[in-house]
């Protein structure tokens, strides 16, 4: 292997990279500007539905409401998101048109429970609604408060017509204090969604090159005129293996620096629309979560590179590379499954799991915890890993149906017929020798 052929190789690799098109999409347009567009969107459009649903009327009938509380339906009749309908007379109908999705709630007034029935004009009151439809639901909302802000009022003056002071009604309150700061708050937020992001987007930054560098070239007939230059095979796919890993540490880096800068200008004015103050969340990076998350960045985009390109190489079509690398695109996703709870921290079991144990060191770095016995663990199973998947390339690359294409089949197929077989070969040959003797 001749690190000088590798060198000039890497450069040539990556100087058409950065001429197609999809790969400048997908490794340099979508991290950088992913995160802008998907916080843009997804917040506007929360704040857009909260908008519409607070505009829109909910539609009730009210049955049997008691003379004694005319102010409660004065109340819910000034309200200019309720509409109340006078054509219904009894719940049967009431529930038919309810179910049919022409009424969202179905308000019944009836008479106390016997234990409360000593309170003179005391009622109770029955909401019909349907909690699958959020408009439905909304109008339970709605009509519950309501009630419930008559009914202390109206307890309130009960208790002052009965002489009972306020300090012998209130046996107890509830008092909160959060005592998590700004700054928790957006490390939550951040210790969430920058290790999804980033293992997702390194993946994503080594799919494209690792599909282009192996099928891609088998598909433009190049793959066996690229073997035959001066440089050695190893050196060939070594270059190629740098230049898919370098793409993906790329795309990870793009991606955290621009939700870096737009996750704060984004949410701000969204929590301000809201009602809150602009600081309500404060975003801060420890100085030693950047060292930590750049080494888990090369490390999951070696690892990456080095799957993706040996589960391509066996496709003969762009379109195939995509369908085989699916299992490490899988892999990828096991950030979701880690949830967001801030109190889970990487284990001796976690960080033996590849991919998961990154995303869960990144996230401790985020919040502060370096627990480093752990993260040596976690890097020296993701190197483990990418020795085995070098080891395999090359194994690949002294077989020749693999390098001239002529196998037909998975890497899957593959490894059953040439290590399976040949297992089942020796035992038939050993065999064969026993009964010889």
């Amino acid at each position: 292997m001749d690190w000088s052929d590798i060198w000039v190789l890497y450069r040539h690799e990556l100087r058409s990279a950065f001429r197609d098109r999809t790969i400048v999409m997908n490794g340099i347009l979508v991290p950088v500007f992913m995160y802008p567009i998907m916080l843009w969107v997804m917040f506007t459009g929360i704040v857009f539905v909260m908008g519409q649903m607070e505009r829109e009327s909910s539609r009730l009938v009210i049955l049997d409401p008691p003379s004694a509380h005319s102010a409660l339906i004065d109340t819910l009749e000034a309200q200019t998101n309720l509409e109340i309908r006078e054509d219904v007379v009894n719940a049967d109908s009431g529930m038919v048109l309810l179910r049919a999705g022409e009424l969202d709630a179905l308000v019944e007034f009836l008479p106390p429970a016997a234990e409360a029935s000593d309170l003179d004009d005391n009622f109770q009151v029955l909401i019909r609604y349907d909690r699958a439809v959020g408009r439905s639901n909304q109008a339970s909302n709605r009509v519950e408060s309501a009630v419930a802000a008559y009914r202390s009022e109206w307890l309130t003056q009960q208790a002052s017509a009965l002489g009972i002071a306020e300090i012998d009604r209130e046996q107890f309150r509830i008092v909160e204090d959060n005592v998590s700061t700004d700054e928790q708050i957006g490390t939550l937020l951040m210790g969430f969604m920058i290790p999804m992001f980033l293992v997702l987007m390194i993946a994503l930054g080594c799919l494209m090159p690792a599909i282009d560098s192996t099928a891609g070239e088998r598909e433009r007939s190049t793959w066996e005129t690229l073997m035959t230059v001066s440089a050695s095979r190893l050196s060939v796919v070594t270059a190629k293996y740098f230049y898919v890993a370098t793409l993906g540490i790329l795309a990870g880096v793009l991606n955290v620096l621009a939700m870096f800068a737009s996750i704060g200008a984004i949410i701000g004015p969204l929590i301000m629309d809201l009602g809150e103050s602009a600081n309500a969340i404060q975003f801060s990076l420890p100085l030693l979560a950047l060292p930590v998350m750049i080494v888990a960045a090369i490390a999951l985009a070696l690892f990456f590179a080095a799957a993706m390109m040996i589960l391509a190489a066996f496709a003969r079509t762009f379109k195939d590379g995509q369908a085989m690398v699916g299992p490490v695109m899988m892999l990828a996703m096991a950030p979701i499954f880690l949830g967001q709870q801030t109190d889970q921290t990487l284990t001796p079991v976690v960080a033996a799991i590849p991919v998961a144990n990154a995303a869960m060191m990144i996230r401790d770095a985020i919040n502060g915890v370096f627990l480093w016995p752990l993260i040596a663990e976690t890097l020296a199973v993701l190197l483990a890993m990418v020795t085995v998947c070098l080891l395999i390339a090359r194994a690949l690359l002294k077989t020749e149906d693999f390098l001239l294409g002529s196998f037909d089949g998975s890497f899957w197929r593959f490894a059953k017929e040439r290590v399976l077989g040949r297992k089942q070969v020796d035992g038939n040959m050993a065999d064969t020798g026993v009964r010889g003797n």
